[in-house]
């Protein structure tokens, strides 16, 4: 059984209160009030009303008034409200129809038209109520999806990048870490003058969503280097120096491909899914830079080196001394912040440096919470 919807009658006349009730009660469930206060607080008490039958002219607060507090409350500015007054000139009721009012009726009133009135606004108010909830309903369901295909690109970055740890002496934990080390870095420096432009917008977030693809180049290094229980010879270290190019090469591949795959006109419209690509081939292939450019594989110096692959620089590096290795012990945090203190305009933009060291604890933290598992002891 469908529920009565509700009419709220406003008007400090008690015949006209009685006239109108008697008229709508048989359809609709009445309520009435003889004063602007008391309509306003009707108006957000149960059962809230669908309509508004609003006199005009009454004491104290007018029905202007009333209608006035009505559209200016969130809670009650989507009742339709319909003046019912003895004014009536044209002026009176285009004022009224300014106010808010979806419908002007004049007194004397005749019921027949009352009647037509009323029902023609609540069937368009149940009209825009459906319209709502299927918005409303639509918006969830778009945020879900979306959601759901976020985490699904995130899956699929993830699992990328453990392939390539995989074939390494690392675990997953380091893509997860270093992630992590990029979101404080970035976070920190998003306001800072010579980060703003390269972090604005979507950028800060591609970047750490790109961050673990970092070292995706290496299932392109032979396993007799990658996985050597030591310290590489000079032409080992050579071949393990390609991993930049190799890993950008491949995500530049794969931009292409997909470009061809999806045609111009769809890779327009999703610009950024390529964008986010465009991001991680840039990690992959700076993140080996020094700031005095004495790194690898293009020799870059300072300013020349994206954003991106400086702040991964220093997260893979902070990752990489608090690590255990089949050939070192982890360092201590405070030793691993003296290098990287080293490091600064050497090896690490300054400005990055100084950035670690004020998300050091943050830093720690994120090293503590996704530790590796204890090596155990030697056969």
């Amino acid at each position: 059984m469908l529920q009565q919807q509700t009419i709220l009658i406003v008007d400090d006349t008690p015949q006209n209160l009685t006239v109108l009730g008697e008229l709508l009660r048989e359809q609709y469930q009445v309520r009435v009030a003889n004063s602007g206060e008391r309509a306003l607080r009707a108006a957000h008490s149960e059962p809230r009303p669908d309509l508004i039958l609003l006199d005009v002219m009454m004491p104290e607060m007018d029905g202007h008034e009333v209608c006035r507090r009505l559209r200016a409350d969130v809670d009650t500015c989507d009742i339709p409200v319909i003046f019912i007054t003895a004014m009536s000139s044209t002026e009176d009721e285009r004022h009224g129809l300014d106010l808010g009012a979806v419908d002007y009726i004049t007194k004397p009133f005749s019921p027949p038209i009352v009647l037509a009135r009323v029902r023609t606004q609540l069937e368009l108010k149940a009209a825009r109520d459906r319209l709502s909830q299927q918005n409303d309903w639509l918006e969830h369901e778009i945020a879900r999806r979306m959601g759901e295909n976020l985490l699904i690109q995130e899956l699929n970055i993830h699992a990328l990048a453990c392939l390539a740890e995989a074939r390494d002496n690392e675990t997953g934990l380091h893509i997860v870490r270093t992630q992590g080390y990029v979101d404080l870095l970035a976070r920190h420096l998003v306001n800072h003058r010579r980060f703003r432009a390269a972090l604005e917008g979507d950028r800060l977030a591609m970047i750490v969503k790109a961050a673990p693809l970092h070292d995706i180049g290496k299932v392109g290094v032979p396993d007799s280097i990658l996985l050597k229980p030591g310290r590489l010879t000079p032409e080992e270290f050579k071949v393990m120096q390609t991993h930049p190019v190799i890993g950008a090469a491949a995500i530049d591949k794969a931009i292409e491909q997909s470009r061809a795959a999806v045609g111009v006109s769809v890779a327009r419209q999703h610009v950024g899914a390529f964008d986010f690509l465009y991001v991680a081939s840039e990690i992959s292939l700076s993140h080996h830079e020094k700031w005095d450019g004495s790194g690898y594989p293009a020799g870059k110096r300072g300013d020349d080196i994206p954003v991106s692959g400086r702040l991964m620089a220093l997260a893979d590096v902070f990752d990489a001394l608090m690590s255990h290795r089949v050939y070192k012990a982890a360092f201590s945090l405070e030793e691993t912040t003296r290098i990287i203190v080293e490091g600064r305009s050497h090896h690490f933009d300054p400005d990055v440096v100084d950035a670690f060291l004020a998300c050091r604890d943050a830093f720690a933290a994120i090293a503590e919470r996704f530790a590796d598992a204890a090596p155990g002891p030697a056969a």
